[in-house]
């Protein structure tokens, strides 16, 4: 730890404090806001960073949460300055929030430099906005605490509990089918989200801001906590609280974030049966960090950490019942064996965390030799079709499906593909393995989360509800199935996808970790010569810049001039 920082020792300072012109020109403007000079006197300057919109209702209430932290960074003797930055709403953002994590990482990292701040909190929680929110604050390492948004109350339906996401997908098949209503599924879309927040699956949001606490950078448990609990409130005062004091400490994420951090978030997202999007953003955010995580060490903790939590899509519950059975400490202290008990977090140590923690309802977070499932919740695979991996979550598939061989049906583009899954005469059966290409991070662009590819409407009358699909795509963290997704190279940049055919015979073996194209090596090398991609337009703009330097899934789809642990130097104050 470094020595206790004083009043002129902050960065802040720099602006405010020396007496010279630009000085008197900032502490004129502070008087033109309204604030007196001994308002800041002498105090950290803490950057609020709210990713609240009016579009955003996983974030609806992140603006009464930031004045809840000002109020904690008030009684602690500091000065909060809300900054607002883009709020990527899942549901809404098209074609999809990933195009665009990076370009809010880059305006996270931006806002913060440039500015006359001391210490930061980030508030977020959507999918992308935790990965991007922490990716742009590890650059500037200033001390950082992270405020999840918190998952949303469960949905209910003639008092059956829903789940976002997983009963969307499990109930529109149903539908689809012709076992489900138009009168039943109105009352399902007006019951499965009741408050603000994010989704109560373990999806992508629960996931990231549950490994975000797990590495270190949120008050412990803090993840859990439902978005409409008054906790929640309390929560972000004791996080205002708490930033004032760290930047006195000068405890930044350069002392939190370590390898044995991740690897503790390795074993918590196994544990979890995570979305598989944690794969991209974790490798990215490690990166970030000069820690060099890869798809082989999500497989080699995989193999050694069982799903304990019961929780949808790969279980029963939902995350306020998690919340209830204990939350995140609890898990953690069913992971105690396989736990880096002396890494830092905000306050302490994950082991001095857990100390007091207790699992309240034991169905719901189970024993390591009661596990769920006995292996990880995801798998990587690798053959001649994904020779730089791709990922699945075995647990989250029919059983059946993990050792299957059958003739692909390849789509080149998504509105193929649903036209095609629609027709009840397509030539397609349950031993069928679908394709969808051209949708990875460049050729989507920005990865869109089409991979839970529908199952053909032919095939829900006749009572299947899952298959094998492959794609260069991602799919949503609430998603389920026999989805194999993220696989590298792309197929939009020349990967072996692009040379599949209708008819192909593909082979997957989930136990030997293999996905095989059973097409002679020199006809696939033939096809692939002779293969241009689909046409985009990438002429001008962000898009430009996403398509020239985007990476690809395994590398953590960041930008090749951004995945680096260097800092840039502070800005010039004249």
């Amino acid at each position: 730890m470094a020595k206790r920082k004083s009043p002129e020792d902050f960065r802040s300072f720099r602006w405010f404090g020396a007496e010279d012109l630009r000085s008197f020109g900032h502490r004129s403007r502070l008087y033109q806001m309204g604030y007196e000079r001994q308002e800041i006197a002498g105090k950290p300057v803490i950057a609020v960073i709210n990713s609240w919109s009016d579009i955003n209702p996983c974030h609806a209430h992140l603006r009464a949460r930031a004045e809840e932290v000002k109020r904690g960074v008030w009684q602690a003797g500091g000065f909060p300055v809300e900054l607002p930055v883009m709020s990527l709403a899942e549901t809404y953002v098209k074609p999809t929030t990933m195009l665009y994590r990076n370009f809010l990482a880059m305006e996270v990292e931006e806002i913060i430099r440039s500015h006359p701040v001391d210490g930061v909190v980030l508030l977020a929680g959507c999918d992308k906005t935790t990965p991007a929110t922490i990716m742009g604050a590890i650059q500037v390492d200033l001390p950082t605490i992270f405020v999840p948004a918190g998952p949303m109350l469960r949905g209910n339906y003639r008092g059956q509990a829903l789940g976002s996401g997983s009963d969307v997908w499990k109930y529109w098949a149903e539908k689809e089918a012709g076992l489900i209503s138009e009168l039943e599924w109105n009352e399902m879309e007006r019951g499965i989200a009741r408050s603000f927040g994010t989704c109560m699956t373990m999806g992508t949001a629960s996931t990231m801001t549950a490994l975000a606490d797990t590495l270190g950078l949120c008050l412990p448990g803090a993840s859990a906590i439902p978005a409409a609990d008054a906790g929640h409130s309390r929560m972000a005062a004791l996080s205002g609280v708490r930033i004032v004091e760290m930047v006195f400490d000068d405890l930044k994420p350069s002392d939190i974030l370590t390898a044995r951090a991740f690897e503790n978030a390795l074993v918590v997202h196994m544990a979890m049966a995570g979305s598989t999007n944690a794969m991209i953003h974790l490798i990215a955010m490690a990166r970030r960090c000069g820690i060099r995580l890869t798809l082989e060490d999500f497989d080699r903790i995989s193999e050694k950490v069982p799903v304990l939590c019961n929780v949808r899509p790969t279980g029963s519950f939902l995350m306020e019942d998690f919340y209830y059975a204990g939350g995140l400490l609890a898990l953690w202290k069913r992971l105690e064996p396989l736990l880096h008990r002396q890494e830092r977090n905000v306050i302490g140590t994950i082991g001095e965390a857990l100390d007091q923690a207790q699992v309240h309802l034991p169905d719901v977070i189970r024993p390591l030799e009661e596990p769920v499932a006995a292996r990880g919740g995801t798998a990587i695979l690798r053959g001649n079709l994904a020779p730089d991996g791709c990922v699945m979550k075995p647990a989250a598939a029919d059983p059946s499906l993990l050792d299957h061989r059958g003739p692909a049906l390849v789509f080149d583009d998504y509105d193929s593909m649903m036209r095609a899954v629609n027709d009840e005469d397509l030539d397609v059966t349950a031993e069928t393995v679908m394709i969808l290409r051209n949708a990875g991070p460049v050729g989507g662009p920005g990865m869109p989360e089409w991979g839970m590819l529908p199952i053909p409407k032919k095939l829900l009358k006749q009572g299947v509800r899952d298959m094998v699909r492959i794609s260069d795509a991602r799919m949503s963290g609430t998603s389920y199935g026999a989805c194999i997704l993220h696989v590298a190279p792309e197929a939009y940049v020349g990967g072996p996808l692009a040379a599949v055919r209708n008819g192909d015979i593909i082979a997957l073996d989930v136990a030997r970790r293999s996905l095989t194209l059973e097409v002679d090596p020199a006809e696939i090398e033939r096809r692939l010569a002779s293969w241009t991609p689909p046409e985009r337009d990438y002429s001008r703009g962000y898009l430009k810049m996403h398509a020239e330097h985007i990476q690809q899934a395994p590398d953590g789809c960041d930008f090749t001039f951004l995945q680096s642990p260097h800092k840039l130097p502070e800005p010039e104050i004249h």
